[in-house]
């Protein structure tokens, strides 16, 4: 069986592919998961751009995970980009990361971000710290197959 690609987007107005942390960190999470297939955009804080390349990853990747653009500044935008794109909210997801992200800081809430479904993909935002990425792939990890095979079947969840 083929391994499916993953989409990875870091939101950034600062960074750069060579300075960007917080996507390496996803990935690397993503790959202690058994995924080994790829495909990474770097976007500006800008609506117009997150949106773009969720929607061009969502045509190819069944899951498409954003870092970054979640907090409370005036430029973090990835909630309002993402969450009009989605079909059906997926909230229990990022409200376990949060929760889980308190065992490793007491500001995991700061992180507005949201989740759900766009056709058959997963779209998920995570925080832009490099430790806040990949500690919320961890916290949903062992969930990610389940999801990803009842979005690629008819049948829905077991």
């Amino acid at each position: 069986m083929e391994q499916i690609c993953i989409g990875v987007v870091t939101v950034s107005d600062t960074r750069s592919e060579e300075t960007d942390r917080s996507g390496p960190a996803a990935v690397a999470a993503l790959e202690r998961l058994g995924y080994s297939r790829f495909e990474r955009r770097l976007v500006r804080d800008e609506i117009e751009e997150i949106q773009a390349a969720i929607r061009i990853l969502a045509e190819t990747c069944p899951a498409v995970f954003t870092t970054g653009g979640t907090g409370f500044s005036h430029r973090d935008v990835t909630p309002e980009a993402t969450a009009p794109m989605l079909e059906r909210r997926a909230d229990s997801l990022v409200e376990l990361m949060r929760l889980k992200g308190l065992e490793h800081t007491p500001l995991s809430h700061l992180s507005r971000g949201v989740a759900g479904i766009r056709g058959r993909t997963l779209i998920v935002n995570l925080p832009g710290s490099p430790k806040g990425a990949a500690q919320g792939i961890e916290a949903i990890g062992h969930l990610l197959d389940p999801i990803l095979d009842a979005l690629a079947s008819d049948n829905g969840l077991p």
